[in-house]
């Protein structure tokens, strides 16, 4: 019973570009921690962003942050604007917080109204790409130089 649901965990995670630890804790709950590269976490925040004029994100991990730069089409179609922004993750209520903060177009601060609206499409798809059981509690998240690292405590029969 319980090989099931973490074969189905893991074949979904590798489906989005992460990598699963799963250890077993004293009282019979599961530690599960998720890891998404650079690489993914920059796929899920242009489709967060979900503008066909934004192009070529790239995300640069820091210890605590990360940095994300990308080009966006002119509206008037010639040519092309550098957008740049960081981004901070961290845990609230057993959810993810996604804070993005520095958005700029060219230069030019971005609307806070956009700013939030892709701070909860980002937070909505890096929770979904991590947690794939109701009984996942979000525990930490942290941002290292190679990754990002989600760790969740996934209740079972034998923990309850």
């Amino acid at each position: 019973m319980f090989r099931f649901p973490m074969m189905l965990l893991a074949g979904l995670l590798m489906l989005t570009g992460c990598s699963v630890d799963v250890a077993r804790n004293d009282d019979g709950s599961l530690q599960v921690s998720t890891i998404i590269s650079e690489e993914s976490l920059a796929d899920e925040i242009e489709h967060a962003i979900a503008n066909p004029a934004i192009q070529d994100v790239a995300v640069d991990l820091q210890d605590g942050y990360a940095l994300v730069m990308g080009t966006r089409t002119r509206l008037a179609g010639d040519g092309s604007d550098v957008m740049t922004f960081r981004v901070d993750l961290g845990v609230l209520d057993d959810r993810l917080d996604v804070v993005l903060s520095d958005v700029e177009i060219g230069d030019r601060p971005v609307s806070g109204e956009l700013v939030e609206n892709w701070n909860a499409t980002l937070s909505n798809k890096l929770e979904r790409a991590g947690r794939r059981n109701p009984d996942a509690t979000l525990e930490s998240v942290a941002i290292q130089e190679t990754e990002v690292r989600f760790s969740w405590r996934v209740e079972t029969p034998r923990s309850r």
